[in-house]
């Protein structure tokens, strides 16, 4: 099972995450590409320690939207939203360059990548991006969605995900942060989720339900209070359960 964060999603003196505390936990570190969130140096210190914790550097693209911190619709003509999205990997690529890796896959981010779990015509823009690329970069995404169905159709690889700290609804998809209960706080329920999730076991959807999710990877996200210590959680309770942790990545 491989473990990922949102990471780099500070942006000049504004910082957000502990992102040396969560790159000793997690497997693979989806760095922001600054268009929602990161700068140039953010991104070379991002990469740089990844290297040296043996973390594999995912780009985590999205729209162009620092105000918003990515999490807001945007309404793209195609061809402008791939090449956002090249541009945005090859900035990362070139941070990876120069600290002794490379950019080992792609996922989206906040907004967008809830709008390509339905939008196909966004979702086929970002899958011509990554094929514009490097169409051997794996695609992390929801389950199910149009980004991952087209994704495959291209040829890509593809990798499912679950969130550890997010609520979902009875058909798979997550629960709007605009309403209650979205995100998940307890870290010792998220873990008992995370291990439930590896073993193939339900887990409570948003309605009550029995859901079970069967991915590749689990993010736990950076942003949230607590979040290195729910990362720690995680893991000890993953590895505590026999579950193998790695990056689907290396």
């Amino acid at each position: 099972m491989d473990l990922n964060s949102d990471l780099g999603e500070g942006f000049g003196q504004w910082t957000l995450g502990e992102d040396d505390d969560l790159l000793g936990v997690v497997t693979s570190a989806n760095v922001a590409c600054g268009f929602h969130a990161g700068d140039p140096s953010i991104m070379r210190r991002v990469c740089e320690r990844a290297v040296a914790q043996g973390v594999a550097i995912g780009a985590q693209v999205g729209y162009r939207d620092l105000p918003g911190f990515g999490r807001r619709f945007i309404d793209m003509e195609p061809a402008a939203l791939t090449d956002d999205v090249v541009y945005q990997i090859g900035a990362l690529a070139a941070f990876a360059r120069a600290a002794g890796d490379r950019v080992r896959y792609v996922k989206p981010h906040g907004a967008l990548y809830n709008a390509i779990v339905h939008h196909e015509e966004q979702a086929a823009a970002v899958v011509q991006a990554v094929l514009d690329v490097d169409r051997t970069l794996p695609v992390l995404g929801l389950p199910g969605s149009a980004w991952l169905e087209l994704a495959v159709d291209a040829g890509l690889t593809v990798v499912h995900e679950a969130f550890a700290d997010r609520a979902y609804t009875a058909t798979g998809t997550l629960v709007s942060r605009r309403l209650p209960g979205a995100v998940l706080h307890d870290a010792d329920e998220i873990a008992r989720r995370c291990v439930a999730m590896a073993a193939g076991d339900p887990v409570p959807d948003a309605d009550g339900g029995a859901l079970i999710l069967t991915p590749d990877s689990i993010c736990v996200h950076g942003d949230t209070p607590g979040a290195v210590d729910i990362a720690r959680r995680v893991r000890a309770a993953l590895t505590d359960a026999g579950v193998q942790l790695a990056s689907f990545a290396r």
